[in-house]
Order: C-alpha cells, then structure tokens, then sequence
C-alpha cells in the first residue's frame, strides 16, 4: 500500500480504525446463531454466513459440530474461498449414516473441482454415488458431475482423460469437452455423443451422456431439436478473452430457458462470436433463426446493425452508441451505467435534494457516468455546483475530498487568520454549506474506501448516492459504508422471483458458475425479453426480471427500473423510492 502522504490521512486512518472497531462490535457481540448465517447467506455475504457456521462448530460435538463444518465449508465455497472450505473438510469426520457421507463426499468434490483437481473430484462423485440409494439420487449426483466438468473444461482446467488409470473416471473426463460444446451448440453435440455411448456401453453416465445432456426428452433427442416453436439464435464469445463473460451469460439465459414450460420452449441455436459476430448473424440466418439474441460487445452490436437487408428482428445485448437512431425491428439490452446514474440524478430530485457535488474516477467509465448524472440532474431543476476527479489506483483521497466540499479553502482562512494574529487558533476546519447532497461514482473498492474518507472530511451528515458498482455483498467489508444509497437489480438485493431461481438454479442448469453475478442475472433476462419481442405488441410489454422491472422504449432500448437500497450495518435495506418530482 502506499505510503499516506499528510498528517491528515495519518489522523483520518486512526479515527476510521477506531470507528471501524466501533461499527464491528455490536456484529461481534451477537452471539452465533443458525438464523443469523442464514440471514447473511440470503443476503449475498456467504463468508459472514461461513464464519457463523464454524463458530457453531467450535461450540458443538457429533454430528452437530460436523453438519456445522459442512454448511461453512458450502459457505466458504459460494464465497471462492477454497482453502478454507478445505480446511473444515479436513476438520469433519466421516458421517456414519449414508446420506451424510454421500453429502460430504459431493462437497468434497464440488471443493476438489473448485480447487482444478478435477481427477479428485470425479473420484470423490463416484464414491458419494456408491453411498446413494436410489436411482434417482445416483442420477441427480450423475447431473451435478457432469456440470462441474462442463464449467471446469469451459474455464480452462486441464482435462485430460489419457491422465485416468480408472476407466470410469476416465469416461467422465471424455464427457467434458463434449458437455461444453453442448452448452454451446446442442444441434452439433449428437454424433459424439452417439460415439461416446457406443465406447462406454456400461458406462455408469449412460444415463445423462443423452437426453439429460442436451435438455432434451427422449422422444426428440435423435433430431437434436433442443424445443418448440421459435427459432432463436444466441449469439455470445464462448471462447477467447470474453469467453469468461459470455458464458455466463448463456448460463443465465439456459437458465431461464430450462425454467419454461417445456411446451412453450423455442428452439435455441447458440453460435460462438470468437470468429466474428458478422459471420455468426449470418449463418444463423441460414440456418432459419427468426430472433437473433446478441451479440454481447458494443462494436459487435455496432457492425450488426450496419448489416445491410437485415429482415430478422434482433435482440442485441449492449447498446449502440447514443449519436445513432434505433432502427426496426432492432432491441437493445444492456446493463447500461449512464442509466443508473441518471435513475441516481432523480432519486436524489424525488428525496429533495437539488444541491450537490459529485466524486468520479478518471476514467472513461468515471466520465461517461458522471455526464449522464449531470445531465439528467440538470433536466430536472438541479444543479451540480462542485465536481472533482480522483485516482482509483490511490488509496488517499483527501485532495480531491477537501477540494470538491472546499475544506481547504477553511484550512487556507485559518492560516491567514494565523499571520495576520501572530498566535496559533483553536480551529475547526468546516466544508461548504451550500450542498444537500454527494454522488460519489465509484467501483466496490474504491467505495469502500471513499464513503468513510468522506465521514472524516464533515460530510457523514450528507445524503450521499452511487450506482450499483459501488456494491458487492460483503457485510464485514461493507461495514463503513454505511449511509450509502444506491440502485441495484433484485437479484443482488433478494426478492421473490431472485430467491425461487436461486431454489431451483441447480435443477434447471446444474453447474458450478457464480450465483450471484449481474450478468447470470442479465443472461436470465435476456431469455425473457425474447420472448417479450416476439410478442405481437412488444411495446406494451413489461417484465419483473432479476435485472429490474423491464419495458421497451419506443426507440428499442430496454428500459430498467431498479431496486433502491441504503446499507445499514454492512447490509442493503430496502428503501422505498419517493415519485419523481416531474
């Protein structure tokens, strides 16, 4: 970390300590309880959920203090802390009934892959299955290995079946490459599959190597026609630098798809953009795709557009840049942060507060956020009367705080004072009192550090807003945030539809990917407004979806009513929005 630079920063680091200790007690102070890591769970803070679990387990013996061990461990693993999942595991003795040795050798697994040890995972699948004692546990077991090897194989790990002496494990391993491409393109998938089975005729995944694989029932999996009615082409990068991204948006969008009645489901092509997402449109229009869903990147969607005899209305997922009109038949989604900072702008309206100042990175991402807020405040009677830049990559951010709240025009006074007195004053330096509020933009980090700088600068007192990037469910880490008030989509907040996709997500689409990720949640949605847009009046169409509640603009644009929330001991609490003064 840097070195801190004034005597100021030295002064604000003592005073947030002790305030950090302070704002940690009461938690500290609540005893550990099922309820409360059920709660911090529910609430998107699986270490704080983890860290009750094994302060249970501490306190407790048998398969009490076991049960504990195994809930933190899940815990630490929805958090990617693996080490530490692994080290309770090490902690637990084996369970004598089957049914807990079964889940302790799944989470073995779950943490084995996790951890790249794909060989170790698979093995220990194989030995929960042999403690699993009906076929219908031994097939949910079969499902949930096969979505681990998919997501190990799609995110790089190493998986060599050549690697196996066992040659059911080996069978497994050979299902990988096959998974992913699957999840891909399920029309391209039926040879090798056909193949594999005929190698593995007793091989114990016969029963997920078919219908299971694909999504598919028995009847049509010979066609590989993944559904009914509609042809839809999704078009995502699924390989290459942004494969990361695009795949877990397409988790999302199967997600959503496996969620559908099976009666009412489209027919779903999926084409790897890697290539070029020109060659991809067009293919999938030979192909007979009457809805084009994508592509991701905002060139991407640029270069489709300007395609010329586009007669396939598209959904595209970002959006095309401002100085260009929308066109027919042409959607577009996009998780767009100039669109939350303009819901900040009237929110901050609605709550009374036309005054204020704002706080942005230098960046492009800093620049763009903070024009779309100073426009739409602007628009709407307020005025931005102070602004300031800082460095994301620095830690102290006193300058541009005392600059933008005019701290150090106090300071400057005192020391005139000073001079012109010949003696040293009793002072305390005081910021502007012409403002009602601070909209400070900011990525989860940086606002971590940012909203407690901004309490010891005397602006604790002000409203003070950002958008969701601000937020990332951590409610230790988030402990010194409080006050902070900002937009997010519901499934990072909770509600109803969040917490039922959550309840069935492993069943719909069994795989190891984030569960918390904004673009899961925009993958989901995009699912839904296709079929939105297919609908014979799409404009009078909107959708409670885990991005927001979702409308089509008269120019194609997607339009997202967000969720508002103010962190409240390290936690988002609902807040109810007031109407929009306009």
């Amino acid at each position: 970390m840097r070195a801190l630079r004034s005597a100021s920063l030295i002064a604000a680091a003592a005073l947030l300590a002790v305030a950090g200790c302070q704002s940690l007690g009461p938690n500290a102070e609540l005893p550990p309880t099922v309820e409360r890591a059920e709660a911090a769970a529910r609430s998107g803070d699986p270490t704080l959920a983890a860290q009750i679990y094994e302060s249970l387990a501490q306190s407790a013996s048998g398969t009490d203090r076991n049960d504990f061990l195994m809930r933190a461990a899940r815990a630490y693993l929805d958090a990617h802390r693996v080490d530490d999942a692994a080290r309770l595991l090490a902690q637990a003795s084996q369970p004598v009934n089957p049914a807990g040795a079964a889940r302790m050798a799944q989470l073995r697994g779950r943490v084995a892959f996790a951890g790249n040890h794909v060989i170790e995972g698979v093995q220990a699948f194989l030995a929960a299955e042999r403690a699993l004692a009906t076929p219908a546990e031994r097939h949910d077991n079969h499902v949930q290995l096969l979505g681990e090897l998919r997501y190990a194989y799609e995110h790089g790990v190493r998986v060599d079946p050549r690697s196996a002496t066992d040659l059911t494990v080996r069978g497994w391993l050979e299902l990988a490459p096959i998974a992913a491409e699957a999840a891909r393109s399920p029309n391209t998938v039926t040879a090798a599959i056909a193949a594999w089975r005929a190698r593995n005729a007793r091989h114990p995944a016969q029963d997920v190597a078919g219908a299971e694989l694909l999504g598919l029932s028995a009847a049509n999996l010979a066609t590989g026609i993944p559904g009914r009615g509609a042809r839809i082409a999704l078009l995502l990068p699924l390989t290459g630098r942004n494969a990361a991204v695009g795949t877990t948006v397409r988790d999302g969008f199967l997600t959503a798809y496996f969620q559908d009645a099976e009666s009412g489901r489209p027919d779903v092509q999926i084409y790897d953009t890697e290539g070029g997402a020109a060659p991809a449109f067009v293919q999938a229009v030979q192909n007979g795709a009457q809805l084009i869903v994508g592509p991701l990147t905002r060139d991407e969607v640029t270069a489709i557009a300007a395609l010329p005899g586009r007669a396939v209305p598209i959904l595209a997922l970002n959006f095309l840049p401002n100085d260009q009109a929308g066109l027919p038949g042409f959607y577009q989604f996009a998780l767009s942060p100039e669109d939350e900072a303009r819901q900040v702008a009237r929110h901050a309206l609605a709550e009374g507060n036309r005054r204020g100042v704002a706080l942005a990175p230098i960046n492009d991402w800093g620049t763009r956020v903070l024009a779309a807020f100073s426009s739409e405040l602007e628009a709407g009677g307020g005025t931005l009367v102070g602004k300031a830049t800082y460095d994301p990559a620095e830690s102290d951010y006193a300058a541009p705080i005392t600059q933008v709240l005019r701290i150090s025009e106090s300071r400057a006074r005192e020391q005139r004072l000073e001079s012109v007195l010949g003696t040293k004053l009793e002072f305390q330096p005081r910021r502007r009192a012409d403002i009602d509020f601070i909209f400070a933009a900011a990525q989860s980090p940086t606002s971590r550090l940012l909203r407690p700088q901004l309490r010891f600068h005397f602006a604790g007192d002000l409203p003070t807003y950002a958008t969701s990037d601000a937020y990332e469910p951590d409610a230790t880490a988030n402990q010194d945030m409080d006050g902070l008030s900002f937009p997010d989509m519901p499934w990072m907040l909770g509600g109803e539809l969040s917490d039922s996709v959550r309840n069935a997500l492993r069943q719909a689409w069994p795989t190891g990917g984030p569960r918390r990720s904004r673009l899961f949640a925009f993958g989901f949605d995009a699912y839904r407004l296709a079929g939105a847009v297919r609908a014979p009046n799409p404009a009078q169409s909107i959708i409670s979806g885990l991005t927001g509640k979702l409308s089509l603009a008269p120019d194609g644009r997607v339009q997202r009513e967000l969720v508002w929330a103010q962190l409240q001991n390290g936690q988002p609490r609902p807040i109810e929005p007031r109407a929009d003064p306009r």
